[in-house]
């Protein structure tokens, strides 16, 4: 009997990672990177840190562009689209994940605007994504698509309502795509993570970053490559029969 090959590979793959210039973004750019995949980083604002996303792929031996723009805009996400294809060919993999400032506070608190935020990120962005590349997907009888969603969802976390109602729409969108998109052999997973620290949550007061680690079964925080390793999985061929799903990645904080 043959050797197994090593798995989770993602040779020959095009990935585009929206919001990946830092934080979780940036880390699941480089993990699917490394695993194979040709990635396409994708940042906003922030150019100069997206650049040195691809730098430092390239320098590990990966191959990766920029592709700078708003993943929330039709017109941007078309370009962008095309960027991609123009260097490294139609997209196989999509992972959603840019995301706003998320504020915290009572449900009165929230305008209506703030909402609206939340819901083009987590449901218009992917929804146009998902438009522009389906096409090819379709014809290529292949595709996936990692939204990443989070565990607030799952825990109803209060005074957050703006962030979570996204999120389960961001959810409920995924499923309801997985199932569309089964017959065309594409799948559709959701990747949600815990609190895992990154750059934005430095300035976190500690007292309540201990509140939070002591409800974390594992005992320990979770870490980029935590996430990122769940939505390689997701990217592979090993995953082909896994669709629909929504993997928590959280230390056991939510056991359902």
């Amino acid at each position: 009997m043959p050797a197994p090959t090593h798995p989770v590979r993602l040779d020959g793959r095009v990935a585009w990672i929206t919001g990946s210039s830092r934080g979780l973004g940036r880390v699941i750019a480089e993990t699917l990177a490394a695993a194979g995949a040709r990635t396409a980083v994708n940042c906003h604002a922030s150019r100069d840190q997206g650049e040195a996303v691809v730098a430092g792929i390239r320098a590990s031996g990966g191959e990766a562009i920029l592709v700078a723009g708003d993943a929330m805009d039709e017109g941007e996400v078309d370009r962008m689209a095309g960027e991609i294809e123009a260097a490294f060919g139609p997209v196989d993999i999509v992972v959603a994940n840019a995301t706003p400032f998320q504020p915290m506070k009572a449900l009165e608190d929230y305008s209506w605007e703030e909402h609206q935020t939340m819901v083009d990120a987590f449901i218009k962005s992917p929804y146009l994504l998902a438009k522009r590349l389906l096409p090819s997907m379709k014809a290529r009888h292949q595709g996936r698509f990692v939204n990443i969603t989070s565990e607030v969802f799952h825990e109803g976390m209060p005074r957050f309502s703006a962030y979570v109602a996204a999120k389960g729409g961001q959810i409920g969108w995924s499923r309801a795509m997985a199932n569309e998109l089964a017959p065309h052999g594409i799948t559709v997973n959701t990747v949600a993570p815990g609190w895992v620290p990154v750059e934005r949550h430095d300035e976190v007061p500690a007292a309540d970053k201990d509140a939070y680690l002591a409800t974390v079964p594992l005992g320990r925080w979770g870490k980029p490559a935590d996430v990122a390793h769940a939505v390689n999985f997701f990217a592979s061929e090993e995953a082909a029969f896994v669709t629909g799903q929504t993997l928590i990645v959280n230390g056991g904080r939510t056991l359902w």
